[in-house]
């Protein structure tokens, strides 16, 4: 597929709004876009926490959430190897390389240590960036929108930090 940069953003535009419309109907998932649920419940399994309270509370929303997440992650390894062609296998990527160091180790403790506070603060707020940003920012949600600006701030701050030279 060869998009001018241009209007690069509109093909992902109008799959975000469609993504948006099916699961928010009645016809699709009937329920807002989230994902942080599903780990919770797959911890719960793992740990075999099913009769939980909290387990109970989310026994719906996390097992479709589970299958949202298998989605996201085929949908993204099928559009990275036919459609944009760009899929590469690698623990250290460049910029790590270029401005941290080689190590497959430390770029795995640190992605460790970066996923556990996003899942951390997704569940602390109730919801994570795909529940918060885009379910909650589609409907206009104050909470979403201060949310998705809190988000890229810090994107940008902790960016700057870690590649300082950048």
């Amino acid at each position: 597929m060869n998009i001018p940069k241009r209007l690069g953003w509109i093909p992902g535009g109008i799959a975000l709004a469609l993504l948006i419309w099916f699961t928010f109907s009645t016809i699709g998932a009937d329920r807002p876009i989230g994902a942080s649920t599903g780990i919770a419940y797959m911890g719960a399994w793992f740990f075999g926490l099913q009769e939980s309270e909290y387990f109970q509370q989310i026994k719906k929303s996390g097992s479709w959430e589970v299958i949202f997440l298998i989605g996201v992650l085929i949908g993204g390894f099928l559009t990275s190897v036919f459609i944009t062609k760009t899929f590469k296998f690698r623990i250290v990527p460049p910029l790590w390389k270029k401005h941290k160091n080689n190590s497959p180790a430390s770029r795995l403790i640190w992605s460790f240590i970066g996923g556990f506070m996003v899942v951390f603060g997704a569940r602390l707020a109730g919801g994570c960036t795909s529940g918060h940003f885009l379910s909650g920012a589609s409907q206009t949600a104050v909470s979403g929108l201060i949310f998705g600006g809190v988000a890229i701030v810090v994107l940008i701050a902790t960016g700057r930090l870690f590649y300082k030279n950048l």
